[in-house]
């Protein structure tokens, strides 16, 4: 025997979840600028900026070293 319920409540999934928008594999979002590109700055300032990543590094080494 089937229990019947007088006050049955809707069963949704939505959850009150709103998308702002969707799209498919077939259509991703269109290439924004970039504020800077590595790709952009010349070989110079390129090494710089190696140059001041490692030492920043090695000075992380340095400091957990002692």
């Amino acid at each position: 025997m089937a229990f019947s319920d007088p006050h049955s409540h809707g069963h949704d999934h939505s959850h009150g979840r709103v998308h702002a928008h969707s799209h498919g594999p077939a259509s991703p979002h269109p290439a924004q600028a970039a504020p800077w590109s590595i790709l952009r700055m010349t070989v110079a300032a390129r090494l710089g900026a190696a140059l001041g990543v490692s030492a920043v590094l090695w000075g992380v080494v340095w400091l957990s070293m002692r």
